[in-house]
């Protein structure tokens, strides 16, 4: 069976610091089926006794069949022609970890959940965006692309707007919530009056891979992989993650909806 599709059920189980060790078996999948897991414990800073308890709860009965099953994803993967494969390998290690992480958080992007969504976008409810930030930004290409698509999509831009906007939802609505540290006190905030006052509205988060709070008061939450940067302490995580995720919803339902005819 694939890696992925074994640790997807369990990613929402994991600490900050699990996610952490996740992060670094991904990105070194290579390396790791051939190493012991003295040191891959060792690489990513850990006991022993601390990696073979991720390796449990990440769905795996021991580590002979973590590597094994990380073994047979990778020659399986080898095996396919990619894209990512004629890229020059001199380039700057920001953009190779770039790359990785977009494909990630496509790696981890739950089927069952997107079909879940697929069907409740069938109904055509209105589409909320709430988002602060940078990721504002990534939320406008998304207000765009789902407009276009036919969906009214309603995206308040500021504090106040944010404030008013959660009165006009109802039960049939989705709301997406884009936030990558997923810790946001106002946002939180907003996810509990809507909660506890919006009769059932469909909540949808979309965050980093931790622990963290949206994700906890969502009744589905999509996971993005970024390295978080910031220059002169201003955020400048990239979230083009959060854009992929968005679209290949959109793309998905789309195949969804021509199956349903």
């Amino acid at each position: 069976m694939n890696f992925f599709e074994i640790i997807n059920p369990n990613i929402e189980k994991l600490t900050k610091n699990e996610y952490e060790i996740l992060d670094y078996v991904i990105k070194h999948m290579n390396e790791i089926h051939n190493q012991n897991i003295r040191e891959v414990a060792a690489a990513c800073f850990v006991s022993t006794t601390t990696f073979l308890r991720f390796v449990r709860k990440v769905g795996f009965s021991g580590y002979s069949e973590f590597t094994t099953v990380i073994k047979y994803t990778v020659l399986n993967d080898q095996s396919k022609p990619t894209e990512t494969a004629t890229f020059d390998m001199q380039q700057s290690d920001y953009r190779s970890e770039y790359l990785k992480n977009i494909d990630e958080t496509v790696r981890v992007l739950d089927d069952h959940k997107l079909d879940s969504l697929c069907q409740l976008m069938l109904n055509k409810p209105k589409i909320y965006i709430y988002a602060k930030g940078f990721s504002k930004y990534a939320a406008e290409y998304v207000e765009y692309l789902y407009t276009l698509e036919g969906f009214l999509v309603i995206f308040p831009k500021n504090s106040d707007q944010r404030k008013l906007a959660y009165r006009n939802i109802s039960k049939n609505d989705i709301v997406f919530v884009f936030n990558y540290s997923g810790n946001d006190q106002e946002l939180i905030g907003i996810i509990q009056v809507i909660k506890s006052q919006c009769d059932f509205a469909s909540l949808v988060s979309v965050t980093g891979a931790n622990n963290n709070s949206i994700q906890n008061l969502s009744d589905y939450n999509l996971y993005v992989f970024s390295d978080e940067i910031s220059d002169r302490n201003v955020d400048i995580t990239s979230h083009v993650s959060m854009i992929v995720i968005m679209e290949l919803l959109l793309y998905q339902f789309r195949d969804y909806r021509k199956k349903q005819v």
